[in-house]
């Protein structure tokens, strides 16, 4: 007496056991259906990752051969527009609004295209790459390292000619020591930017991270996939240079970096 209906107390129970009958196959083939994507893309990684490295070789390779003639040229134009000598201020003020002023991929494709039918000069993806990264690097490198100079108190060269060096060694023995401390989280921002730069050197056939993406995509047709990884493993390259930049400009905020400008006259 007082209970309820057999069917009032059973039927609810089944019905919610029903439900959860029905979504059950539902979450499996979900939970299956994301595992196959891991899955197939860890595999794809499997097979791309030789091809990926051999790219991420060739792009720094080709940043670092760049930045080495690139320092070397900046500091040449540096010295020119520093030597009071208009005429060669003049030279290196052209190459510099020139190479500034023109895009990374129009230079390539001059340097790639247009020298070999106007000089009959043949020249390898590798090599054109190269060139253009050095000749625009070295233009904002020029302008970097006269920053630098012009940042040394001028009674350093004051001091040192009054001691009897001649100009050219004291800029070499006394100046530049202490504008390399100054400079170096500049050209560290500067390898990024030539790195990022060699992406557009795809255009011209180099060799690089960028074309071993396209030719994985072309055989797999996995696009989201492949640029993905390769948009990582360039974050993961540029993130690394960003913070080795920002330690070594605190170590020589807070004066631990005075190793960097030992003189030796």
């Amino acid at each position: 007496a007082g209970l309820a209906p057999p069917h009032s107390r059973v039927f609810p129970a089944v019905r919610l056991i029903s439900r959860g009958a029905e979504d059950e196959p539902k979450r499996r083939v979900h939970t299956c259906h994301e595992r196959t994507i891991a899955v197939r893309y860890l595999k794809l990684l499997e097979e791309s990752f030789p091809m990926l490295v051999k790219g991420l070789g060739g792009t720094v390779q080709v940043t670092v051969i760049s930045l080495l003639i690139a320092t070397l040229l900046g500091l040449f134009c540096c010295l020119l527009q520093i030597s009071g000598k208009k005429p060669l201020q003049w030279i290196s003020q052209i190459y510099i609004d020139v190479m500034r002023g023109v895009p990374v991929m129009v230079l390539s494709f001059f340097i790639y295209f247009g020298v070999p039918n106007g000089l009959g000069i043949r020249l390898t993806a590798v090599q054109a790459g190269v060139i253009t990264l050095s000749l625009n690097a070295g233009a904002y490198l020029s302008e970097i390292f006269r920053g630098g100079i012009q940042a040394v108190n001028v009674g350093q060269m004051e001091a040192a000619r009054s001691l009897g060096l001649p100009y050219g060694r004291a800029m070499r023995k006394v100046i530049l020591p202490q504008a390399v401390r100054i400079v170096i989280p500049s050209m560290v921002n500067q390898f990024i930017i030539t790195l990022k730069d060699t992406s557009i050197l795809y255009a011209i056939g180099l060799p690089e991270l960028m074309q071993s993406g396209s030719l994985i995509v072309a055989r797999t047709f996995r696009s989201f996939e492949v640029w993905a990884t390769v948009a990582v493993i360039y974050f993961i390259i540029i993130f690394i240079l960003s913070k080795i930049s920002k330690r070594i400009e605190r170590r020589l905020h807070n004066g631990k970096g005075k190793g960097l400008s030992l003189i030796h006259i």
